[in-house]
C-alpha cells in the first residue's frame, strides 16, 4: 500500500462523509438563519424558539434524505471492502 493509495482512500472516505452530512448541515444552516431572522424581526429572544424548529426539520430531512444517505455509505463501503485484495497485494 503506497501513500498515495492511503491519501487517495482519504480523500474519498472525507468526500463521502461531507456528502452524506451536507443535507443535515444545509438544513440546520437554513433552518437557524430563518429563525434568526424572525426573531431579529420581532425580538423574541428565547433560545428553545430555534432549537425546536432545528430539531423537526433535522428529522424530516433525516427521514427524506436518509434512503440516500444510506446507499451512498453503502456503496462506498462495499467497493472499499472489495477493493482490499488489491489494496494489500
Amino acid at each position: 500500500m503506497t501513500p498515495s493509495t492511503v491519501m487517495e482512500l482519504g480523500r474519498s472516505a472525507l468526500e463521502v462523509a461531507f456528502l452524506v452530512a451536507a443535507p443535515m448541515f444545509l438544513a440546520a444552516l437554513a433552518t437557524g438563519l430563518i429563525v434568526s431572522i424572525l426573531q431579529a424581526a420581532t425580538q423574541i429572544n428565547e433560545m428553545t424558539l430555534s432549537f425546536v424548529p432545528k430539531l423537526i426539520v433535522m428529522f424530516v430531512t433525516l427521514v427524506l434524505a436518509g434512503p440516500w444517505m444510506i446507499t451512498t455509505l453503502t456503496d462506498f463501503i462495499r467497493r472499499l471492502f472489495s477493493a482490499i485484495p488489491t489494496l494489500i497485494g
